[in-house]
């Protein structure tokens, strides 16, 4: 029986025709392994992950293999894209086994959901040290049949030693000179001869981009404290800028390099990256870089229903073969079929998306606004269920059953309130309101319903706290939005919803600031006083175009009545500011309290 042909996710439908008798994730798996009393195989990848092709080239088509996979293991095979709160806590349970996690990740359950082994990809054949695969599956049902007992004791000793590792919230956020210490010991880890940073103190390659922490760097309030952090930013994105990291053709920025001066590519583009990197270029002045890697998102990955695909994938198929990055080391591509998209539409990526083109639009080219616009509504439409509640992801406008993360409501509502400020439109800051408050509740921050069912009810979830790597973690953009809905006013409860999640990650942030940049970002929103800067009448005068190129926390152009209908949906930044006497007037505020309004474009700086 083929499970995984109507899947909603490019990466299940690519293993429909395995011999392996794949589940997508649920609970019918484990209840079918309970019945047959075997062990659970869990394979976690991705579309564009190329070494989840390998691995499913030589092992998962492999007959022989997936007879041994049929005979003694429920297999299931999950999107780490589509199922990321599944992705990490089988991370965080095989932290256990392996030091080197990455994908595919392949991990060995028992029906009630105990993680008893794991690994990441294993080769047809030994590699020593590193086992073949069918002599993990050997070792595995070995351990099953004939060593029960040992099995359930380090799948027990594994789940209580995961939960007592949970930290407790910190007693305050951190202060801002905790937080520019912090500063000070990622520009420390600056790669001064490359720039940008170095896996560890040999200067060890991958290179990522690492936009949540370029970010960080960039706030203002670091200025005094840890100067030149800001230059670090932008040195790092002047350096990919100039680099085989940059695709000067299409547009937007590979994966990672696998060297250290940025060359040597691993050719996957993500939407992730190439969002965070038009928000980094903007924040840096760099409007040619912003705009290039905004085109990309809407040249290539925009789909015709609107929505933003994830990813392009790093292989094509040239003269017949599977070729890994060779479409992209030709200058003239027009005679190739390009790398296949990864066309799933997922929530929280197209709000990265939805805020990055937004700020690009006002910047740059406003057909980047109307692309935002235009993702916005398209998410809108598809993937948000009947009951108003968000799914995680869509493909050709069919909702994924996976349901939305706090990462999902997170950043669709950050997107939409960006989205709200560029257009003036309150409905999309209205509709922002409503996400984050669906995940406010009497017990806790969390989206409707608790989270994935199978580990609800397994008791199966990560303890850790989530690190910032291609992009916000949930509680980071989570936070990140409720502190752009009190910057507008919309009230203290989401200043105190920013301030504990802040709270929850403080230590492991402080400890570890490479890994956890946008929750530090969020934390220099709380400890310094917010810039708001407010413009009333015609989006096209110079004061507008001024206050765009403000470094402010808040930037809104509206229309008097736009201001008047952000104040009656509650929004009191908008309260009492109109334009005088017809002219185009700003309001430039600190912490809500602003100068004289002015309607010379000059005083503002």
């Amino acid at each position: 029986m083929n499970r995984l042909a109507n899947a909603s996710s490019p990466y299940l439908r690519a293993h429909a025709d395995n011999p392996v008798a794949w589940f997508p994730w649920g609970a019918e798996a484990f209840a079918l392994a309970a019945e047959r009393d075997v062990p659970v195989m869990i394979s976690i990848g991705y579309s564009t992950c190329h070494w989840c092709h390998v691995m499913a080239r030589e092992s998962f088509q492999h007959a022989e293999t997936a007879g041994i996979l049929n005979e003694g293991f429920v297999s299931i095979k999950v999107d780490r894209e589509e199922h990321p709160d599944v992705d990490a806590a089988y991370l965080d349970a095989a932290s256990a086994f392996t030091p080197h996690l990455g994908w595919p990740l392949t991990v060995f359950a028992s029906p009630e959901g105990r993680v008893f082994y794991a690994g990441t990809y294993f080769p047809p054949s030994p590699r020593p040290p590193q086992p073949s695969f069918r002599q993990v599956l050997a070792a595995v049902r070995e351990a099953w049949t004939e060593r029960r007992s040992e099995v359930d004791a380090t799948g027990s000793s594994l789940r209580d030693a995961l939960a007592a590792a949970a930290t407790a919230p910190a007693d305050a956020p951190p202060s801002l000179d905790q937080l520019a210490a912090a500063a000070r010991t990622v520009v420390a880890r600056e790669d001064r001869e490359y720039f940008g940073f170095a896996a560890g103190p040999a200067f060890e390659t991958p290179k990522f981009p690492n936009t949540p922490v370029l970010r960080f760097l960039q706030h203002p309030a670091l200025t005094a404290d840890a100067p030149g952090a800001a230059d670090v930013a932008s040195r790092a994105l002047s350096a990919m800028a100039r680099s085989d990291l940059h695709d000067t053709v299409e547009g937007g920025f590979f994966r990672y390099a696998t060297r250290r001066d940025w060359s040597v590519p691993h050719y996957e583009r993500m939407l992730t990256d190439n969002a965070g990197l038009v928000e980094v270029a903007l924040a840096a002045g760099d409007d040619a870089t912003a705009t290039d890697a905004a085109r990309f998102l809407v040249d290539v990955l925009q789909l015709p229903t609107g929505g933003i695909a994830a990813a392009q994938d790093s292989e094509s198929i040239i003269d017949g073969v599977r070729n890994e990055g060779g479409y992209y080391r030709v200058a003239d591509r027009s005679a190739l079929q390009p790398p296949a998209l990864d066309a799933k539409v997922v929530t929280g990526w197209n709000g990265h998306a939805i805020a990055a083109l937004a700020a690009a639009g006002t910047r740059t080219d406003p057909r980047f606004l109307e692309a935002s616009r235009w993702a916005a509504d398209a998410v809108l439409e598809s993937n948000v269920a009947d009951d108003g509640t968000l799914r995680r992801a869509s493909l050709d406008e069919v909702r994924s059953a996976a349901p939305a993360t706090l990462e999902d409501y997170g950043g669709l509502a950050r997107g939409l309130l960006a989205l709200a400020r560029a257009t003036g439109e309150v409905a999309y800051a209205s509709r922002a309101r409503a996400l984050v408050d669906l995940c406010l509740g009497d017990d806790g921050i969390h989206p409707p319903g608790g989270g994935d069912p199978v580990l609800v009810s397994q008791g199966m979830h990560s303890h850790a706290v989530p690190t910032d790597g291609a992009s916000p973690s949930g509680p980071s953009v989570f936070a990140a939005a409720a502190l752009d809905l009190w910057r507008l006013g919309a009230g203290e409860r989401y200043r105190s919803t920013a301030e504990s999640l802040v709270r929850a990650a403080a230590d492991v942030a402080l400890s570890s600031p490479l890994a956890h940049g946008a929750i530090l970002e969020v934390a220099l929103g709380l400890v310094s006083a917010p810039r708001q800067v407010v413009v009333v009448g015609e989006a096209d005068a110079e004061i507008a175009d001024a206050a765009r190129r403000v470094a402010a926390d808040v930037v809104a152009v509206v229309s008097p009545a736009q201001a008047a209908a952000f104040a009656e949906a509650g929004f009191e930044l908008f309260e009492g500011k109109v334009a005088m006497d017809g002219e185009a007037t700003a309001y430039d505020c600190r912490a809500f309290t602003c100068a004289l309004p002015t309607t010379d474009a000059a005083r503002l700086g």
